[in-house]
């Protein structure tokens, strides 16, 4: 315990409890799952009545709005979890709670949050004082309601405007100006001349119209940080979604440790369905890979002692000893990450709307202030009019509606898109999205789901009974997905003796026939898997590919709406062209590497298309970096989720036309904004300038201006 205490007992005890209940989770064991597909009240009460049926488990708590479930269950393996819910027909993904409690503190939003709060709160009590003075209360009474105003205004002011008074002051400090400028010298001469006219006695106060300012200025701010807090919120929970551990073989004993903790010559366990952590080579084993999310190829990579192994690779059908050649900066990962960094240079250089428009605001709106006082002053004589009436041109021109206009449409969009089941983690991800023409896929887990599949519908009944059997015995990736590929009504067959040959297959004996079920090398024939029963002659099982769940329709809708519809793909020719040939995809490019990708999405752009690339491998991030706008399946690798801008959280690509449509519609929105701000400062400024408007009705109208820019973001549908 800390050995200073405050003198306030609450702010003493907040800290602690929360202490008490952090450790309590710890020693709680508690495991928090991701679940992309819960949608409704239904949805909560089946995965946690799955969960508490369970006798290990002694609390599961859905949080519907982060999808996700918090599971008090001490020493239960996260994947025995996953199995449950997957049994009830919910995908789960393990998160990184370390991750996710930093992703959970936003100390800048709250601290924006109460300066909202008190703003507001104080705005209100002093349009109260403001409304009674405008009632006509006598001299003794309005001077001491100016007083109270006063009062109240200075410290509010001078805290929750402090966000203003910084940024203003870092430009100044450098020579420059930025929108904050003029904000700040509104606030402070509205305050400023309030003060004076309060301590004569005498003529108006505009405390109420510098608060009001205030108030929505910190509105505009409070919501653009929401989007950009989600952005990051969404980045480092997929961040979370693969904790990087690896089993490190040491004087015969296995110890599970971080992938940061690896060095080169180390030994480690891939054991089969495991994703390898770092590059290294096979020192023993023999296995197939799976090195679609690093190259496209579907195929399965046969690999044998002595063969190099890439992180990210999927081992699939043997336990693989590998010595670590690389960590850190000299990964597969790593050297491709140039690429990565120049195409994302490129992208960098996207201006948003709202900044282009700032670039020649501040400077005219201090020229056109400035211009008003110097004239007043020459026409009038009367400094304090003069300074009244560019008080008044300062407040009228202020940006709360053009603050508001990209916030409030971009948060309205970002929650769109999140009910379609997608997450945007960059800032400017949707005003690109929306000048998209040229849509480019990647095949293999980006159109395709990317797992084993295989077709057994030309076998026989029997054979299919056998298969059955046999894959039942077996918890390997491949005979689960050769029996997930049967048909429901088949019933295995009566089979005994099922023996597993690291390496080679499974082995049994169906009425005393031998079976075996394993790789072509092992069995013979030319291409793995290969089913052998007794004499009869070899049946071959032939890998296919199954279509993403809405690719069909995605593409389909693409080209209805006019976009172009081009597949790159890393895979051989007839796999792509398979794909290709089911989707009705015209244009198709196959054994594409990373930086034939590139260059083709370069070549594209210098022809003046702007593309959407959609990918989820290695070999996809340079492009994905490149393109103007890219998105991710939520599995896809780590490296390629923190490239694109949109992560997909659903199977299906169902809703890709609807994310572009809701994009073209925030872009419209914003153009919209960006037109009733204009056409605000239009009217709004001839009549500040020509002195009918005090500073309190250029509050007014400049509340009005921001209330209707805020009704018209919600029309993004």
């Amino acid at each position: 315990m800390s050995s200073a205490m405050s003198a306030c007992p609450a702010c003493s005890a907040a800290p602690m409890a929360l202490d008490t209940a952090k450790r309590h989770m710890a020693e709680a064991g508690n495991t928090v799952l991701s679940l992309p597909d819960i949608h409704c009240a239904a949805c909560i009460g089946t995965v946690e009545q799955a969960l508490h049926a369970r006798t290990d488990v002694r609390a599961a708590r859905v949080n519907l709005s982060r999808k996700r479930v918090t599971i008090d269950a001490p020493g239960v393996p996260a994947t025995d979890l996953i199995d449950t819910l997957a049994n009830v027909g919910f995908a789960a993904s393990e998160l990184d709670t370390d991750l996710l409690t930093a992703a959970d503190k936003d100390p800048r939003g709250n601290a924006l949050l109460v300066r909202l709060a008190v703003a507001g709160f104080a705005m209100m009590n002093v349009m109260l004082f403001s409304v009674a003075v405008w009632s006509g209360a006598n001299d003794s009474t309005r001077i001491m309601f100016h007083w109270i105003s006063a009062a109240i205004s200075v410290p509010v002011l001078a805290f929750s405007a402090q966000v203003f008074f910084q940024s203003a002051w870092s430009a100044l400090r450098v020579w420059r100006l930025n929108m904050d400028v003029p904000i700040s010298l509104a606030i402070i001469l509205a305050a400023a001349l309030s003060i004076y006219e309060t301590a004569l006695g005498s003529g108006d106060v505009y405390f109420d119209a510098a608060l009001s300012l205030t108030f929505f200025l910190l509105a505009g701010r409070y919501l653009d940080h929401r989007t950009r807090a989600a952005a990051r919120s969404a980045a480092q929970e997929l961040t979370a979604l693969e904790t990087p551990r690896a089993t490190r073989l040491v004087d015969g004993h296995r110890e599970d440790v971080r992938v940061s903790a690896l060095a080169v010559g180390d030994m480690i366990a891939v054991p089969v369905g495991m994703r390898c952590p770092v590059d290294g080579q096979i020192a023993s084993g023999q296995s197939s890979l799976d090195r679609s999310l690093i190259t496209g190829e579907s195929r399965a990579i046969a690999v044998a002692p002595g063969d190099r192994l890439a992180a990210g690779e999927i081992n699939l059908t043997s336990p693989l000893t590998v010595t670590v050649t690389a960590v850190g900066e000299d990964t597969t990962l790593r050297r491709m990450a140039a690429l990565v960094e120049a195409a994302e240079g490129a992208r960098n250089r996207y201006t948003a709307l709202a900044d282009r428009a700032a670039r020649i605001y501040a400077p005219a709106v201090h020229l056109l202030a400035l211009s008003t006082f110097i004239g007043w002053i020459i026409l009038t004589g009367d400094t304090p009019r003069s300074l009244n009436v560019a008080i008044s041109v300062l407040i009228i021109t202020c940006p709360c509606a053009l603050g508001l206009a990209v916030p409030a449409v971009m948060t309205a969009a970002t929650g769109r898109f999140f009910r379609l089941g997608m997450l945007v983690k960059n800032g400017t991800a949707i005003e690109r999205l929306a000048e998209v023409d040229t849509v480019v896929f990647d095949k293999t887990g980006t159109l395709t789901k990317g797992q084993a599949a295989f077709d057994v519908m030309g076998m026989s009944e029997q054979a299919r009974s056998v298969l059955k059997a046999v894959t039942n015995g077996s918890d390997h990736p491949v005979a689960r997905a050769l029996g997930t590929a049967l048909p429901r009504s088949t019933r295995p067959a009566p089979v005994t003796d099922i023996r597993e040959h690291p390496g080679q297959g499974v082995s049994a004996i169906w009425n005393g026939v031998p079976v075996r079920l394993g790789s072509a090398a092992w069995i013979g024939g030319e291409n793995s898997p290969v089913l052998a029963i007794g004499d009869d002659p070899l049946i071959p099982l032939e890998l296919t590919e199954t279509l993403r769940p809405g690719s069909t329709e995605a593409v389909r809708h693409l080209q209805k709406a006019g976009r172009k519809v081009i597949l790159l793909s890393g895979d051989n020719h007839d796999a792509v062209e398979k794909v290709a040939r089911a989707l009705d995809i015209a244009e198709w490019h196959a054994g594409v590497s990373p930086t034939e990708k590139l260059c083709m999405i370069k070549s594209l752009q210098d022809g003046g298309q702007r593309i959407l690339m959609v990918g989820d491998g290695l070999n996809d991030t340079a492009a994905l970096a490149q393109a103007e706008a890219s998105i991710s399946p939520a599995s896809a690798l780590d490296a390629a989720r923190t490239a694109s801008d949109i992560v997909l959280l659903s199977e299906s690509l169902a809703a890709l036309p609807d994310a572009l449509t809701t994009a073209r519609q925030a872009r419209s929105r914003v153009i919209e904004n960006f037109a009733i701000a204009a056409g605000y400062n239009m009217i709004a400024i001839p009549i500040a300038v020509l002195g009918f408007a005090s500073p309190l009705g250029a509050a007014i109208a400049m509340s009005a201006s921001s209330i209707t820019v805020l009704l018209n973001a919600l029309r993004v549908r």
